[in-house]
This record gives structure tokens, sequence and C-alpha cells, in this order.
């Protein structure tokens, strides 16, 4: 009796522990926006020590190291969560949920991984935007979890809506990859001394918008397409989410562009990408389980 009672008292922290593991994670990807804008990508000059002697920084604490080292300590905070959520996961006895939660907790040592390359080779523009895009595949993959928790069986839909909900969810990824190419020829390459992707900014930027036109049209489409086969509430309010989620994500990249991308405008929208990943997948998963049609 005792040791189903612990069980169950484990098991019972699955879901505030996989919305920690989505928080976590969307605040990793801010923090490293912050180690980026700040110019501090370098301030540990060495990967896995932070010096050439120690782990951690020595001598006067300079602004830089301190901004990079506490990037760096957030792993055991992500690793600490990501422990938890796979003992969690594993007291309910649901493969899936063990499955996502083991690739989740794989995520954090393979990130750590990348992001020692980025740095040993001097912030290379192409390795830093594969780091940041595997944090957005990480927070779906959170998202996922999240879904599964309550909706283990996915039901069959309609085949036209998941055609439309997977062209949004890859066109919103094309978004994405191309808006860490902006950044990569842009300004903030998070050290002075950094190389950037030597692409003309003007001409990746006017690529950007026209694949957010595109993933801003698709979502529409897809809103409308709900509508018209009497979709769920819980289905249509996700896409208008999405849609100001994207909308939002939208004019703060306007904005920044017009305003030569000053820091904190350029933070948001770090932050604005990874709510779009989320929000993309929740869309996509409400419409691949088949839990769009109104209950009869």
């Amino acid at each position: 009796m005792g040791v189903t009672d612990t069980r169950w008292s484990l098991a019972r922290w699955v879901r505030p522990l996989g919305w920690a593991t989505l928080v976590a994670n969307i605040m990793l990807v801010v923090t490293g926006g912050a180690v980026r804008l700040t110019g501090s990508g370098l301030g540990c000059p060495t990967w896995p020590r932070c010096t050439e002697e120690s782990f951690r920084p020595h001598g006067e604490l300079t602004l830089h190291a301190a901004i990079e080292f506490g990037n760096r300590m957030l792993t055991f905070v992500l690793v600490a969560i990501a422990v938890a959520t796979f003992v969690s996961a594993w007291q309910t006895g649901r493969r899936e949920l063990r499955r996502l939660s083991i690739i989740l907790a794989l995520g954090i040592p393979a990130q750590a991984v990348i992001g020692g390359i980025t740095v040993l080779t001097d912030l290379n523009p192409w390795i830093v935007s594969f780091h940041l895009l595997c944090s957005m595949a990480i927070i779906g993959l959170a998202v996922l979890f999240l879904r599964r928790i309550d909706h283990p069986h996915p039901q069959r839909a309609a085949r036209g809506l998941v055609g439309l909900a997977w062209l949004t969810f890859a066109a919103a990824w094309v978004v994405l990859y191309i808006g860490t190419v902006v950044t990569g020829s842009g300004p903030h390459a998070g050290d002075l001394e950094s190389k950037r992707n030597e692409l003309d900014p003007l001409q990746v930027s006017q690529l950007h918008a026209d694949s957010v036109f595109l993933f801003f049209g698709l979502s529409v489409g897809l809103l409308f397409a709900l509508i018209a086969v009497g979709a769920s509430h819980e289905a249509r309010r996700a896409v208008v989410v999405l849609l100001a989620v994207s909308f939002s994500q939208g004019a703060i990249g306007f904005v920044q562009y017009f305003t030569d991308l000053p820091e904190i405008l350029v933070g948001f929208h770090m932050l604005g990408a990874a709510l779009v990943s989320a929000t993309v997948t929740w869309t996509l998963l409400l419409v691949l389980d088949g839990r769009t049609s109104k209950p009869a």
C-alpha cells in the first residue's frame, strides 16, 4: 500500500513538471539571447571549462563572464527538472510519457555539447543557428508531452485538415529557420570578433518577411477550415492564439528592422520565436488528435 501511494504521489507531479520543462526551455532561449545581445558569447572562452584553468570564472568577474557562466549554470536547473520529470513519468506506467521524458532529458546534454561547439568555433553563426533550432524542437516536444498526459489515444482527423495543419507547421519552421539566418547576418554576433554568415541582411530579411506572410496566410486558412467543419472551441481558440502570437512576433520583427535592431526588441523577438514553436505545435496536435469536431 505504501509503495502504491508513493508511486501515485510521484505520478501526480507529471503535469506540473511538464510545464516546468516547457517554461525552463523557453527561459533557456531567452537567457541564450541575453548572452548574444550583450556580446557575452565568449565570456567563458572555452568549453567545458569556463577558462583553461577552471570550470568557473576566476579573478575579477566581468559582466560578460557572469552572463555566459550564468547561462551555463541553467543547465543544472534543466537537469534537475528533467530527472524529476522522468521519475514522475515512469511512475505513471505509460510508455509514451516515459519515452518522451527520456528524449527531453537527452536533449540537455546534446544541447550542452552543441553549445560547447559554438564556443570552440568562436560562435560560428551556422552552429549558433542549429543550437537555437534544437531548443525550438525541445520546446515542441515539451508541448507534445503535456498534450499526451490527458490525451494518450488520439483519434483520426479529417485528411484535409491534417494536410493543412502540417503545411502550417512546416511554414512556421521555415520562418524560424530563416529567422536564425537573418540573425546570423546581422550585428548581434555574441562577440565583437565573431564572424557573420556573409549573407546580405536586406535580402535574407525580405525572404524572412515573405515566409512570415505565407505562414500567417496558412494559419488564417486553417482557422477558416476549422470553422467550416464545425470545429470545437478548443481547436479554434488554439489557432486564434497562434495568430495572435504570430502577429505580435511579426510586428516586433518589423519594428526592430526599422529601428536598427535594438537589443531589447531582439530579445522579445527570440521569446516570441519560442512561443511560436509552442503554439504551432499545440495547434498541430489538436488537429492530428482528431478532436476538432463539436460533440453531438
